[in-house]
């Protein structure tokens, strides 16, 4: 069976490496994204550059969209240039961007009066796991649909896991990001707490990583607590984002989240005081702000 065409709409801190591991993989790739020079990159490495999400529909059979947020899809779907204007019946449209499941399922719907399918596959393992091809990705849609994206899919992460119907992906995807904001939130104290008590911050994380607290946070980004590195691969201000999607979920569904509404102010409070644009693990400064205290200083000094 020959490969669909993949049109890849998208190319930013997630979007470009995943379009990379495509190609690598051997599929035909045609991209877009707003920005001109992220096209021209890909282009460079092997893709087919297009001036439209309306020009990659017409190109392609499967598109995926990689998008920061529910209006940007409807953005990239709508108007004279937009990716509907292009499709046709027999187009599959992969958003691995993550919005609203509410919004997911509504545009699911208006696609499949087209004939279009749609498959909500929202993804977890951040900037590295998209450059590393080992996200782990959970997909809503039909069998069908499931089955013809599930290649793709495999260019691109490791655990791959059809949780349901439309909106499912999103749905699980909010669960994600309220045990991700939490944990960070929990490393966060922790630290804190033994670093003002007099405990080196890498020896905390030694520890713990060793027992029943250990945690993909700590793994992945205990570099970035230590060495106040907070160059973004996922930026505070989508995990806020992310989080107004699990509250209204929960509100939708009568289910109460009151940790989750703490570290949702938490990150309001950082976006307020212009840290929006840091990595989530900057969530730390927070925390140290309430303490007087950045980890790794002397025990008891202020910050």
């Amino acid at each position: 069976m020959a490969k669909d065409r993949v049109g890849f709409v998208g190319l930013g801190v997630m979007g470009g490496p995943m379009a990379r591991n495509l190609l690598a993989a051997g599929h035909d790739v045609v991209a877009f994204s707003r920005t001109r020079a992220s096209v021209d990159d890909i282009a460079a490495d092997g893709a087919t550059a297009a001036g439209s999400a309306r020009e990659v529909a017409g190109q392609a059979g499967v598109v995926i969209l990689m998008l920061p947020d529910s209006p940007q899809v409807r953005e990239v779907l709508d108007g004279d240039d937009g990716l509907l204007a292009g499709a046709r019946e027999g187009t599959l449209v992969i958003d691995m961007s993550t919005i609203s499941p509410v919004v997911t399922r509504e545009i699911a719907a208006e696609c499949a009066e087209r004939g279009i399918g749609w498959v909500d596959a929202p993804v977890s393992g951040g900037d590295v796991g998209a450059r590393e091809a080992t996200l782990s990705i959970m997909a809503g849609g039909s069998d069908e649909d499931f089955a013809r994206a599930k290649p793709l899919f495999e260019a691109l992460g490791k655990t791959i896991v059809h949780v349901g119907p439309v909106g499912s992906g999103q749905v699980v995807k909010a669960c994600n990001q309220v045990v991700v904001a939490l944990t960070i939130e929990a490393v966060s104290e922790a630290l804190v707490l033994g670093s003002k008590a007099g405990v080196d911050p890498a020896t905390i994380i030694e520890v713990l990583s060793g027992g029943l607290a250990a945690n993909k946070v700590m793994e992945v980004r205990g570099r970035n607590f230590l060495e106040h590195d907070f160059t973004p691969g996922f930026r505070i201000d989508l995990h806020h984002k992310d989080l107004g999607i699990a509250l209204q979920t929960a509100r939708e569904y009568g289910v109460a989240l009151p940790n989750t509404a703490a570290v949702d102010q938490m990150l309001q409070a950082l976006r307020s005081n212009g840290r929006g644009d840091r990595d989530h693990s900057a969530l730390l400064t927070h925390i140290e702000d309430l303490a007087r205290h950045t980890i790794g200083a002397p025990a008891g000094a202020t910050a």
